[in-house]
Formats: structure tokens, C-alpha cells, sequence
């Protein structure tokens, strides 16, 4: 994928604040959930909080495929696909926290049972129908 597509997925997912999160598991084969987006790195990484004793992060320890859905109306979508880390580096938690993130963790960044989930796109296909033509790219790392 070139620098330019690269900035248009940065872009794209910039623009969601929750994306429907998708692990895989023993019994259906898979789970979808939203999360809030904590923070999007410049190469198009995603960041989420979650519970270090949540399903999803049992979930991602046994099997690291992850996928990832974003939808703006119907002017943007985003299908990322990659695999997923579970981390507890409490610097980079005070980094990223925002007020917002309160609702589901009323103990704030210092909760001991926040964790991070980092992940690390591997191939991505969006849409991007704000202008006259639909455009569709698909990459792979």
C-alpha cells in the first residue's frame, strides 16, 4: 500500500469513534462487540481499552485474529483485518485516557483491571463514497 492509502485508511479511521470489534472463540466461531476508539497510530494501528477479565481479552490470548469494522453512514466504511495484543503498560493507559472512557471505567486510568488492546492491521479494504465516484482499496502488509 502506498503512502497515499496508507493517509486515506489513517484518515478514515480517525474519523470513528467506535468500531465493532471481532475475536474469535471456541463455540461460534467468532464475536462481534463496539468499542470506543482510544487512539489511532499514524501507520493505522488501533488502540481500545478494555478489561484485563473481559471475554475478549481471553479471546485474543488464545487466538490473536482479530477483525475490525468501521461505518460512517454511507459515505465510509472500513474493514480491517489483523491480529490483536493485549497490553498493560500503565504510561501509555495515562496516555491515552480520556474523560469519556469514565462510563465504563468510573475508576479512571488507574484502574488495575484496564488493559489495552493493540491492533496491528495486516490487510484493509475501505470505501470511500464522499465524492462522485465509489473508491475501494485494498491493502496487505
Amino acid at each position: 500500500m502506498n503512502h497515499n492509502q496508507i493517509e486515506k485508511l489513517y484518515g478514515l479511521l480517525k474519523g470513528f469513534n467506535t468500531v465493532m470489534l471481532v475475536t474469535m472463540d471456541e463455540g461460534s466461531g467468532c464475536h462481534a462487540r463496539p468499542m470506543a476508539v482510544a487512539h489511532v497510530d499514524r501507520n493505522a494501528d488501533l488502540w481500545l481499552f478494555t478489561s484485563r477479565d473481559s471475554a475478549k481479552v481471553r479471546e485474543i490470548e488464545t487466538d490473536a485474529r482479530v477483525q475490525v469494522l468501521g461505518q460512517e453512514g454511507w459515505t465510509n466504511c472500513v474493514v480491517l483485518a489483523g491480529r490483536a495484543t493485549v497490553e498493560a503498560d500503565r504510561a501509555l493507559i495515562r496516555e491515552l485516557w480520556k474523560p469519556a472512557f469514565k462510563v465504563w471505567f468510573p475508576g479512571g486510568a488507574e484502574d488495575p483491571n484496564i488493559v489495552l488492546l493493540h491492533v496491528r492491521g495486516e490487510r484493509a479494504e475501505y470505501w470511500d463514497n464522499t465524492g462522485m465516484n465509489r473508491i475501494s482499496y485494498l491493502y496487505q502488509a
